[in-house]
């Protein structure tokens, strides 16, 4: 650990408030949710399938293949998108995020996914 330095204060803290900007975890997205605060949007990139066996209270099912101009035309663009996907081993909430911000649309991964939102204990909805 000690072979290669530190960042000095300064970088460490414009670096680790970068990732703040593109990702959130399980526990942030629970609290919001719980205490309703708006503009965001909950996004389940995975399947019909899983989404039916169990989502985040209030996400969207949009999978990550069926992303495109068409089938977001009636997003509001001033809010952000959480994505999310099973969990750690999947990618499908990046893939989800980065198509999302190339059509244009504010974008966050939640940390964990759907599997690390069950870990914790938070409420699913069928």
């Amino acid at each position: 650990m000690t072979r290669v330095p530190a960042a000095d204060p300064e970088s460490a803290v414009a670096r680790l408030s970068e990732r703040f900007r593109f990702e959130t975890d399980c526990a942030d997205v629970a609290s919001d949710l719980a205490h309703g605060v708006a503009g965001f949007v909950v996004v389940d990139a995975r399947s019909p399938e899983k989404y039916a066996a169990g989502h985040v209270p209030g996400s969207v099912n949009l999978p990550t293949r069926t992303i495109t101009e068409q089938s977001t035309a009636g997003l509001d663009r001033e809010l952000v998108y959480v994505t999310y996907c099973d969990g750690p081993h999947c990618n499908g909430s990046t893939r989800s995020a980065l198509r999302l911000a190339e059509l244009g649309f504010r974008v966050k991964e939640m940390l964990g996914g759907f599997h690390f939102w069950q870990i914790d204990g938070h409420p699913v909805e069928y």
